[in-house]
C-alpha cells in the first residue's frame, strides 16, 4: 500500500544536447564515472521533526547515503569521498561551483533538499553534468516519512538512467528463502527484502518447507511452492495487500511455476503418469493445459518477455540441456551444446539473452547464452550455486550459492550473490540468515 502515497511532482529537465557525460555500461568497473553525491540539505525546522518521527539525526545525509550505496554497488560509479567536498549542502543545491567539483576530479554531481511539508516528507534532488557545467535534471518527491529509503532508490534509478541510457533496478525488492539451521534439518521461511538488503520481512513462519519463490512480471505477486502434509501446494501471495491462496495441490512437482509476462497465466513442471512434462493454468478460469507430452524430463520452465517462446531442461539428448519452443509447445529446438549439464534457464526481461546454471567437472557456473544457444559466457564458478534471476533492466543477475561442510559436516552457508553482465562486478547481498531460491521484483515505481 506504501505505493500510492509516493507521487512524482516535478517532470525531468531535458539534458542539453552538449552534455559530456557518458558511461559504458558494457564494461562493468573497469572505468567507473567519478560522481559526487552531496548531503540533501535540510532547514532545521524539518531535521527536528524528522528525527521525533524516524529517529534520524539527519534525513538528507541518510537518503543520500542511499543514493550513493547504491550506485557504488552497480559498480558503474565511483562515488567521491564527501570530507573532499568543497561546498555546503543548500549552497551546492542552488548553484555549484563547478570549478571546485572539477578540482575534486567529479564528472557529475548529485544535490537536493528534504522538507517537512503538511506531515509529509518532499525531497528536492537535482543532477549536474560538472564537465559541461549544466544542469540537466531536476526532480521532486512527496510522500509518508517512512519511505524515505524508496525515494532514495527512486533518485538512483533516475540518476543511472539518464546517465547510462537505461533503466534502473534500484526501487525494487528481492523475495527469497531464509534458511536456519543445521543442513540435514533446516528450518525455511519466506523473506523479503529491499534490493540492498534493507526492511527485511519473514511472510511465513517456517512451520512448512517453502521453496522456489517467483514474482509475477507485472505486479507484486509471488507465487511459491509450500509442502501441506507432505504434499506440494502452489499459492499465489499478494505482497501488498497480505492475501494468500491456493492455486492447487500437484503431486510430482519439485518447483514452483513462473508467471507468464502478462500475469495471467502460470507455467510450471511435475510429474504425472510417470513422466514430468509442462503444463499452464489460466489463473482465471484455473484451467490447466499440458503442453508438453514427450518421455524425458522437462522442468524449469520460463517465458520470453513477449510469451511467444518457452525455454525449458530436458534430457531428451540423454543428459540435461536447454531447448526452447513455442508457447504451445511446438517447434521443440535444443540450444545448448557445450559440454556439462545445463540447468535453470530464465529469459532476459530485455528478451536478448538466456541466464543458466551450468555443472562441469564438478564445478557449478552461473552463465548466459544468447537465445538461439550462441554466445555462451560463464560470469562465475564456485563449488555450488544456481537459480539465477535477472533485474528488471536485464543486466545483472541475482543467484545462491552454497559452501562446502568440512568431514564433521560443519561449516554450511547459502547466501545470495550478484553478479552484472560484464562478469567483474560479483558482489555478496547481506541477508540476516542464510538465504536461497531469490527473485527480483518488477520496478516498484513502474
Amino acid at each position: 500500500m506504501l505505493l500510492r502515497y509516493l507521487f512524482i511532482l516535478l517532470i525531468i529537465i531535458p539534458l542539453k544536447a552538449f552534455a559530456l557525460i557518458e558511461v559504458d555500461i558494457t564494461r562493468g568497473n573497469l572505468n567507473p564515472l567519478p560522481v559526487a553525491v552531496s548531503p540533501l540539505s535540510i532547514d532545521n525546522e524539518s531535521k527536528e521533526n524528522f528525527k521525533k518521527i524516524l529517529k534520524k539525526e539527519d534525513l538528507g545525509s541518510e537518503i543520500s547515503m542511499v543514493v550513493e550505496n547504491n550506485l557504488r554497488q552497480s559498480g558503474l560509479f565511483n562515488p567521491l569521498d564527501k570530507n573532499a567536498f568543497l561546498q555546503e549542502p543548500d549552497v551546492a543545491n542552488l548553484k555549484p561551483r563547478f570549478e571546485d567539483w572539477n578540482l575534486i576530479k567529479a564528472q557529475a554531481l548529485v544535490t537536493g533538499k528534504v522538507t517537512f511539508l503538511d506531515e509529509k516528507l518532499r525531497v528536492e534532488f537535482r543532477l549536474w553534468d560538472v564537465l559541461a557545467g549544466k544542469e540537466m535534471m531536476a526532480l521532486a518527491f512527496t510522500t509518508v516519512p517512512s519511505n524515505w529509503r524508496r525515494v532514495g532508490h527512486i533518485i538512483t534509478d533516475k540518476v543511472y538512467e539518464r546517465l547510462t541510457g537505461e533503466k534502473g533496478y534500484f526501487d525494487t525488492r528481492i523475495i527469497y528463502v531464509s534458511e536456519e539451521g543445521p543442513k540435514t534439518k533446516r528450518i525455511k521461511k519466506l523473506a523479503i527484502m529491499d534490493q540492498d538488503g534493507f526492511n527485511n520481512k519473514y511472510l511465513t513462519l517456517g512451520n512448512e518447507l517453502v521453496l522456489t519463490p517467483r514474482f509475477s512480471p507485472t505486479n507484486q505477486m509471488v507465487t511459491y511452492l509450500s509442502y501441506f502434509r507432505n504434499l506440494p501446494r502452489v499459492y499465489l501471495l499478494d505482497i501488498e495487500t497480505g492475501m494468500q491462496e491456493v492455486v492447487g495441490d500437484f503431486p510430482g512437482m519439485t518447483f514452483a511455476p513462473r508467471f507468464s509476462p502478462d500475469g495471467k497465466k502460470i507455467i510450471m513442471s511435475f510429474a504425472k503418469d510417470g513422466n514430468s512434462d509442462i503444463y499452464t493454468m489460466d489463473l482465471e478460469n484455473r484451467i490447466v493445459e499440458r503442453i508438453t507430452n514427450h518421455p524425458s524430463i522437462d522442468t524449469s520452465p520460463s517465458y520470453s518477455p513477449d510469451g511467444k517462446r518457452i525455454t525449458f531442461n530436458s534430457d531428451r539428448s540423454g543428459y540435461q540441456q536447454i531447448y526452447v519452443m513455442n508457447s504451445n509447445g511446438k517447434n521443440v529446438k535444443r540450444i545448448s551444446f557445450g559440454n556439462g549439464l545445463y540447468g535453470t534457464p530464465v529469459w532476459s526481461p530485455r528478451g536478448d539473452l538466456i541466464a543458466f546454471t551450468k555443472l562441469h567437472k564438478g564445478k557449478f557456473y552461473i552463465g548466459v547464452m544468447r537465445t538461439d544457444g550462441t554466445g555462451e559466457r560463464l560470469l562465475t564458478e564456485n563449488f555450488y550455486q544456481e537459480a539465477p534471476s535477472w533485474s528488471p533492466n536485464g543486466r545483472v543477475l541475482i543467484f545462491y550459492r552454497e559452501t562446502k561442510t568440512n568431514s564433521k559436516g560443519e561449516g554450511f552457508s547459502a547466501k545470495l550473490w550478484s553478479i552484472d553482465l560484464t562478469g567483474y562486478n560479483e558482489k555478496m547481498v547481506e541477508t540476516e540468515t542464510d538465504a536461497s531460491d531469490p527473485s527480483w521484483s518488477s520496478l516498484l515505481s513502474n
